[in-house]
């Protein structure tokens, strides 16, 4: 894989900020020819055309917009490395920009992140839900600090990440006190027929879930699927069926929720990571994240 020549990506952006050769060479104190064939060779090296000529002007294509966008971060860091260089004055707290997959509990999330909250004036806590796979993009390009998700870092993608096991739990069934109730027959085989919320597809255990329902030829009435969390949990609030969630936050769902444990799958496991651009941690905050996952939220067990 060839490696980025910044001198190159200078120049492109040069030319991209000021709408042509003539211009950039102006301001880069070189001549155009010099910068052209600098261009020219960036071009070749990346293997993609970043400029389309309309008329005598030049005209960004899609993948000048796209690097374009990453010069601008790349060049605005350095001239924030420049700024922390030259100023002695105290500086605020450093943003800690956390990414969450849908799919994982927003009651788990708050147990693991909030040691850092802990570490006063010196973080600050930036969080963005959404799809892994968009988080991963953003945590490439340095927009994230870290993941947390409920599987490891893909294998097939061509990003450079770790995955740090955080922790696993068991899966314990929950339902709205009402519909408890209407359940006939005791834990599993109560679940045949019941009404369930089913995780959606982008969440790691469904395929578990599904084959330990078939393990006990359990045919739930699915009136649901949801990759958010949340969401699934609200519907399960209301009644509107049965839900599946971590039972090291049990206790938490039970007295948040108003609901009711129906039983505890513990051949179930769902796992939870940490995902960082880091081989070994070292920013404070995954460093309090990862210790508090450790030593108390994955050992908390409770029954309600």
């Amino acid at each position: 894989m060839p490696e980025l020549n910044y001198r190159h990506l200078r120049y492109f952006w040069m030319v991209a900020k000021t709408g042509s050769i003539a211009r950039a060479s102006e301001q880069l104190h070189l001549t155009p020819q010099s910068i052209s064939g600098q261009l020219g060779e960036f071009e070749n090296k990346l293997g993609v055309d970043l400029f389309r000529r309309v008329g005598r002007a030049l005209d960004l294509t899609d993948a000048g917009r796209r690097i374009l966008g990453m010069a601008e971060e790349i060049f605005a860091i350095g001239d924030q490395l420049l700024d922390v260089l030259h100023d002695d004055a105290p500086r605020g707290p450093v943003p800690f920009r956390l990414g969450i997959a849908d799919s994982v509990s927003k009651s788990m999330v708050y147990r693991l992140v909030e040691p850092a909250l802990r570490l006063g004036d010196t973080v600050r806590l930036v969080c963005h839900d959404g799809h892994l796979a968009a988080l991963l993009a953003d945590l490439a390009i340095h927009r994230l600090d870290m993941i947390i998700a409920d599987r490891p870092m893909p294998a097939n993608l061509n990003i450079r990440g770790f995955s740090h096991l955080l922790g696993e739990s068991s899966i314990t069934v929950f339902a709205a006190g009402k519909y408890a109730q209407e359940l006939s027959g005791t834990f599993p085989g109560n679940l045949h027929g019941a009404r369930v919320l089913m995780p959606g597809e982008d969440v790691a255990i469904r395929p578990k879930l599904i084959q330990w329902l078939d393990g006990f030829n359990l045919r739930p009435q699915v009136v649901g699927e949801f990759d958010d969390s949340a969401l699934i949990k609200a519907f399960g609030q209301a009644g509107a069926g049965l839900f599946f969630a971590p039972t090291a936050i049990a206790d938490h769902i039970c007295g948040h929720y108003k609901v009711v444990q129906i039983g505890r799958i513990d051949s179930v496991i769902e796992q939870h990571f940490a995902i960082t651009t880091e081989r070994h941690l070292t920013h404070p905050a995954v460093i309090e994240i990862s210790k508090s996952a450790r030593e108390v939220v994955f050992t908390n067990r409770k029954q309600c």
